[in-house]
């Protein structure tokens, strides 16, 4: 029970409890305005940190994302380009042409050139693109007869570093990369109707070939895709 004083006053044995009751009502509400002022303050400086932290992230967010764009443009090799050819590179030297027919057939093609450069072939064509892996034939000559180069290598004669070099001078588009065993030569470079054979690729003769045959008009079905039908095993 708690005791009152002759004035009348609650009083308590707990002096802390004795101050509080000591307290007008005014003070008390003084006191409770400092509370919520001070939880205010709290909370604001709470909100300035959070709403700071976050700025510095989104800028460290952005920064990396302009480096992650500028390096990707910086080390993205740059595709070779090169104009459409006039189908003409007789003056190459090695240059083999020959004349074909560009019928449809079903089955393995008997062809008279290893690799082949031209003649009948399956209906559905090679996606253009580099394969670690040999493709079929008669689907490789259909991408031929659309206007593409073959580079074809021989893996027992060239190693990566080679392989690497005869991808960096390809077109974005139009060509086809892929081994080729057993072949007489390491490399060969075959466009419909032509065929070069080389040693190294480092021969400036297979740069030649590309701008002379690439994309020319000589085949039987120049400018048809290259892309949207067939994805042989070892497609890179």
């Amino acid at each position: 029970m708690t005791p009152n004083d002759p004035t009348g006053k609650r009083t308590s044995g707990n002096p802390a409890t004795q101050a509080q009751l000591n307290l007008t009502v005014k003070q008390q509400r003084e006191q409770q305005k400092q509370q919520k002022l001070a939880e205010y303050q709290r909370q604001l400086a709470k909100r300035r940190r959070t709403k700071t932290t976050w700025w510095i992230v989104s800028v460290i967010a952005a920064v990396l994302i302009v480096g992650l764009v500028v390096a990707s443009v910086v080390l993205t090799p740059r595709p070779v380009t090169v104009a459409r050819g006039d189908g003409d590179g007789s003056g190459i030297a090695g240059v083999q042409t020959f004349e074909h027919t560009a019928n449809h057939v079903e089955g393995v093609v008997d062809y008279e050139q290893t690799p082949p450069a031209g003649g009948d072939h399956n209906a559905v064509w090679l996606n253009c693109g580099v394969y670690d892996q040999p493709v079929p034939n008669e689907n490789a000559v259909h991408t031929l007869e659309h206007g593409a180069i073959w580079i074809t290598y021989d893996p027992a004669q060239v190693d990566q570093a080679g392989i690497d070099a005869l991808d960096a001078q390809l077109p974005s588009d139009y060509t086809v990369l892929s081994p080729y065993e057993d072949m007489d030569t390491p490399i060969a470079v075959s466009a419909w109707n032509a065929q070069l054979k080389v040693d190294s690729p480092d021969d400036e003769r297979i740069g030649e070939f590309i701008k002379a045959y690439w994309r020319n008009v000589n085949g039987p079905e120049p400018g048809a895709a290259c892309t949207g039908a067939l994805d042989a095993p070892g497609k890179q």
